[in-house]
């Protein structure tokens, strides 16, 4: 479907992009997540095609930005950070507006609008003037231009930006609902939107793609955490099969926790050294991530302590 090798954007001496390479199959979910300033707002520009690329290359199956522009155009459907939408025009009119700017013929045109509309819940705010709207249906119409001519591929920049904890629910089963047909990408940097609708995760840092996986995958850990009532650093020490062993707590109120790499099969060995060595085992368990966890340790801010 997607297909980005070596994408690079400089501006001056100033890297945004730096040699970011991912594919995105035909109706995944995918989050673009990362710090503001990370490059995600600058991928979203290059793949719509508002912005070339100082190297690599963009394919939409067989089309290539730069030759095929118009084409790959007409099968996204763009909601911009700041969407653009005309304050005084009501949402009607300018769904109207759009649709012309799509090239829907005339005679489609109503049909597009209705199923827009629909799919956004907007029916009850169709004839109002868009600057009487809140934030959170302003945020609903861009979508609904987004999507006027049903493209295959969405892509969402910051959809819940600025949004009240109702309206995030609403544009979360909005995205859930567009997922149906179409590819959806949702740039962020919030990781609780990631979490909540998409099924894999691109983290970038600094221009530079750092983490290309599955949701499911990410919370997957090589990493054993053992909890202790006793001092058990003679015994770690006596087990071959543990790497990169880590004191996490020194003993204050009789509890010594540790953090090491190790496979899953040498956890029972480990654990009768210790029952012979009368130290008690309080915990002793792979160690599990959530996202915060792994966005943290991408970007240095996981406290060890």
């Amino acid at each position: 479907m997607i297909h980005v090798e070596n994408l690079t954007r400089r501006y001056g001496d100033f890297t945004a992009v730096d040699n970011v390479s991912f594919s995105i199959g035909s109706g995944e979910v995918v989050g673009l997540l990362g710090h503001n300033g990370a490059g995600k707002t600058t991928i979203m520009k290059m793949l719509t095609g508002y912005l070339e690329p100082t190297e690599g290359r963009i394919r939409v199956d067989n089309l290539s930005i730069g030759p095929d522009t118009r084409k790959i155009q007409s099968r996204i459907g763009y909601l911009p950070e700041n969407c653009p939408v005309w304050p005084e025009m009501t949402v009607i009119d300018f769904l109207h507006y759009q649709a012309a700017l799509h090239g829907i013929p005339k005679a489609d045109r109503n049909r597009a609008i209705a199923r827009a509309i629909s799919r956004t819940d907007l029916k009850a705010k169709a004839t109002s003037d868009i600057q009487t709207l809140s934030r959170g249906y302003r945020q609903r119409v861009g979508v609904a231009q987004a999507i006027l001519h049903e493209p295959d591929i969405v892509i969402l920049d910051e959809p819940t930006n600025g949004l009240d904890p109702t309206q995030i629910h609403q544009m979360r089963a909005l995205i859930r609902e567009l997922s149906k047909t179409a590819t959806v990408i949702v740039s962020t940097h919030i990781l609780q939107e990631v979490q909540a609708v998409c099924e894999r995760v691109l983290i970038m840092r600094a221009g530079r793609l750092v983490i290309d996986k599955r949701l499911d995958e990410l919370r997957e850990s090589d990493r054993v955490r053992l909890v202790t009532g006793a001092n058990a650093t003679p015994v770690l020490n006596e087990v071959d099969q543990l790497d990169q062993v880590e004191p996490l707590a020194d003993g204050a109120g009789q509890r010594y926790e540790y953090r090491f790499k190790a496979r899953e099969e040498v956890l029972p060995t480990l654990a009768s050294k210790l029952v012979a060595a009368n130290i008690p085992i309080l915990a002793l368990a792979p160690e599990h991530r959530d996202l915060e966890r792994v966005f943290a340790e991408v970007n240095g801010e996981v406290d060890h302590g």
